[in-house]
């Protein structure tokens, strides 16, 4: 049995979950404990017990305790990368990649927790002294999706405890394994009991715990907008003192090609993009705005280039493309498929769910291409979440710019094209937190800030040094000496 972490012990709750690989949905993962409500409370008040002592911890020794986990995380890269393709079907090789960059996050988050920053300035009033301090927050509830179960806690657990902040995680439903495996990693390495604290199971449940618990001071959470929206109304509408929150709610991402661009690089980024990790990423290229010039060259190539996906099993060698993440995501994905054959998209590519791979019967969709789509259409207004895209056909560079724009969302924007003018003007006017030029919209350095615009995110960038303004607190203090 694998079960909760509470105050440093090792809890189980009333019932299990059973991690169903999506690959072969007849292969058991694992059986996993489901917190109870009152189990997630217990989680709290540990992590308030902790508090006083971690935050008094020297910045080396929360450097040390974040080095080993990044140490230890790296050196069972191999192990790790099979477990995530197993639990949430992300080909071997993307699997491996979000292993080897969780582990990158924790060792640059022990260099910063020796370089937390603050100001010593002259006052306007004679004698006096100004030292201007970062202190931890406090309690963070951190909730995060299955699509990155290891790579996006790690981009919220490291900064917390390296700002000197006390953890409760609540990882989703879908994705025990990878917590699990972290929580236990953490269980090693030295923290004061209930520093870090793992509750699984229901986030309808759990979550809401952790949302109304006015002992947590902050909350930061990934996933959809609808429940963004409701965290936010949460940690608003609290008596008493409102909870910090910071919100990652996704994107409908447009990757520009224009006229002048190099084909194979285009269609090369816009396979990533839109394919890899099944489509599964909130920074997806899930719209492809493509100028006259090159449109039905850049179609044509596409379709080609998508018949060598291999689709199978995500710990296959040979797969590019693994499953869906399980029945329901699966179903979602079908029906946006059936939406835009309605609304009167031609599918040119792929489209079809597939039972069975080589004799393991899995939640397997072939990557998804439409063409003659409209920027108005549904299916280039909401996140669809799978290996669908969509091509809208664009007069020039000016009308493509403002289709990318057209928007409710704003998180990572991409142009691919020769042009350095072009490039520029890209930079600057495309309205997203991340802008991408001749390269994937999907996948960012460990060391810099991660976030968007709009719909897509609410509150202070994740990673990076930008990281500090959200798990920290400012102090000013005057002293006369």
């Amino acid at each position: 049995m694998n079960d909760n972490y509470i105050a440093g012990q090792w809890v189980a709750g009333p019932d299990t979950t059973l991690n169903i690989n999506p690959s072969d949905t007849r292969d058991v993962v694992g059986e996993y404990s489901r917190a109870s409500r009152a189990q997630a409370e217990d989680a709290i008040a540990a992590a308030r017990h902790a508090l006083p002592r971690w935050a008094a911890f020297t910045p080396q020794q929360r450097a040390d305790a974040l080095d080993a986990v990044g140490s230890e995380i790296l050196a069972r890269k191999v192990e790790l990368g099979d477990l995530l393709a197993r639990e949430e079907g992300k080909a071997l090789p993307d699997a491996l990649g979000e292993v080897l960059r969780a582990g990158q996050i924790f060792k640059f988050f022990a260099g910063e927790a020796l370089r937390v920053p603050g100001e010593a300035l002259a006052s306007t009033r004679p004698g006096m002294n100004v030292a201007i301090t970062r202190e931890p927050v406090g309690v963070v509830g951190i909730i995060t999706p299955w699509n990155f179960p290891l790579a996006i806690p790690a981009w919220k657990i490291a900064p917390a405890l390296a700002y000197g902040n006390a953890v409760v995680f609540k990882p989703a439903e879908l994705v025990p394994g990878c917590a699990w495996a972290l929580a236990e990693i953490f269980s090693r390495v030295g923290l004061p009991a209930g520093t870090f604290n793992l509750v699984m199971g229901s986030g309808r449940e759990l979550g809401q715990v952790i949302l109304n618990d006015p002992r947590v001071d902050a909350i930061t959470f990934t996933g959809s907008e609808t429940t963004g929206r409701k965290v936010a109304q949460a940690a608003v509408g609290r008596p008493g003192a409102m909870a910090r929150f910071q919100l990652e709610m996704g994107g409908k991402n447009p990757l520009v090609i224009l006229d002048d661009a190099d084909l194979s690089t285009a269609v090369e980024c816009a396979v990533n993009g839109a394919f890899y990790a099944t489509g599964q990423r909130c920074t997806a290229s899930s719209r492809l705005v493509v100028t006259e010039g090159i449109h039905d060259r850049f179609v044509a190539a596409m379709v080609e280039r998508m018949r060598a996906l291999k689709v199978g099993d995500a710990r296959h060698p040979a797969t590019v493309i693994g499953p869906v993440v399980d029945a329901n995501q699966l179903q979602q994905d079908l029906s946006y498929i059936a939406l835009g054959k309605a609304e009167g998209a031609e599918l040119v590519s792929g489209g079809e769910h597939r039972a069975t791979i080589d004799g393991q019967p899995g939640h397997y969709l072939e990557p998804t291409l439409f063409t003659g789509t409209t920027n108005a259409m549904r299916i280039n207004r909401e996140e669809i979440f799978g290996p669908v895209a969509s091509v809208i056909r664009a007069r020039d560079a000016d009308e493509a710019l403002e289709i990318a724009n057209d928007t409710a969302y704003g998180l990572s924007a991409g142009v691919c094209t020769t042009s350095l003018k072009m490039a520029s003007l890209f930079q600057r006017h495309l309205q997203a937190g991340m802008v991408m030029v001749n390269a994937p919209t999907a996948g960012v350095d460990p060391h810099v800030p991660f976030g968007g615009r709009k719909a897509s995110s609410h509150g202070p960038r994740e990673q990076g040094r930008y990281a500090a303004d959200f798990y920290t607190t400012v102090k000013t203090a005057y002293v006369n000496p």
